[in-house]
């Protein structure tokens, strides 16, 4: 027997009593909270003011759950699937496009809704920066929030790719396998991939962030491109069920997509003087 050099977990889930701790749900907290503190700290330094992106992320990320949770189920339903299935997140199961674009959603009415009113906390807000220089100071943070999420589908043993007999190919236990491939003990761990690539992403926006090579709006934009780049070839390895067109996963063509628009409205916000 082949043992593969990256084993699946054994535990999913840890039992305190009453309680129940997902290690799924662990990797989607961490991540926030680490896009949360990172966001702040670079919306600060870009003209911002404390406490407006911990304000705005309790509309974004309960927004954004909501809406990658209704993406996966757009883009995956069964007629077997019941409502508790349905909102049972914590077994995985939260698209990523769906959860931008609610989350986004969700961002931008509070801020308008907090420029509006003028104050946080008694605290009053003056000439606080644009929108999209606050979606820049997140876009980092977010990927990053992205590649720590991704290792909840590790706990799941979810989301790998086809058969392989690579060195960090992801050994599967054969109740976890998909129909058709129960003779197969190792696939790509698509998930390992996906997390590494976020962070290329994160480092390829701070890089461009530092030399102002863009201007405000366009570093979010690059975040959607470049991880749209980096999800259209991973999304081809995967052998989950999905919705295809075409005989291509669906999820492909939103990545191919969302990759030209973004790449495109990236490049219309260079800033060819060099400065923000």
């Amino acid at each position: 027997m082949k043992v593969a050099s990256f084993p699946s977990p054994s535990l999913s889930a840890l039992t305190l009593g009453p309680l129940t701790i997902h290690f799924y749900a662990l990797c989607i907290i961490a991540g926030v909270i680490v896009a949360v503190w990172w966001g702040e700290r670079r919306f600060i330094a870009l003209g911002g003011l404390p406490g407006v992106v911990t304000d705005v992320a309790y509309w974004a990320v309960p927004s954004g759950i909501v809406g990658g949770r209704l993406y996966h189920l757009a883009t995956s339903w069964n007629s077997e699937r019941t409502f508790f299935d349905a909102i049972a997140i914590w077994r995985g199961g939260l698209g990523i496009w769906g959860a931008i674009g609610l989350g986004v959603a969700g961002a931008y009415l509070r801020y308008r809704l907090l420029l509006r009113k003028g104050s946080l906390h008694g605290v009053e807000l003056q000439a606080l920066p644009s929108f999209a220089v606050f979606m820049d100071a997140l876009a980092p943070g977010i990927v990053i929030a992205q590649a720590i999420g991704r290792w909840g589908n590790w706990f799941n043993v979810e989301l790998f790719g086809r058969p392989s007999t690579l060195p960090w190919a992801l050994q599967v236990p054969a109740n976890k396998r998909p129909n058709g491939f129960a003779d197969f003990e190792t696939f790509h761990p698509t998930f390992l991939y996906e997390s590494l690539w976020c962070g290329v992403v994160a480092l390829i926006l701070i890089g461009v962030a530092r030399r102002g090579l863009l201007r405000s709006g366009g570093l979010f934009l690059l975040y959607v491109a470049s991880y749209s780049f980096g999800r259209f070839w991973i999304e081809n390895l995967r052998i989950d069920t999905s919705a295809e067109i075409f005989s291509l996963r669906f999820n492909v063509w939103v990545s191919l997509c969302a990759f030209v628009v973004a790449a495109f409205a990236s490049f219309g916000r260079r800033n060819r003087r060099g400065a923000r």
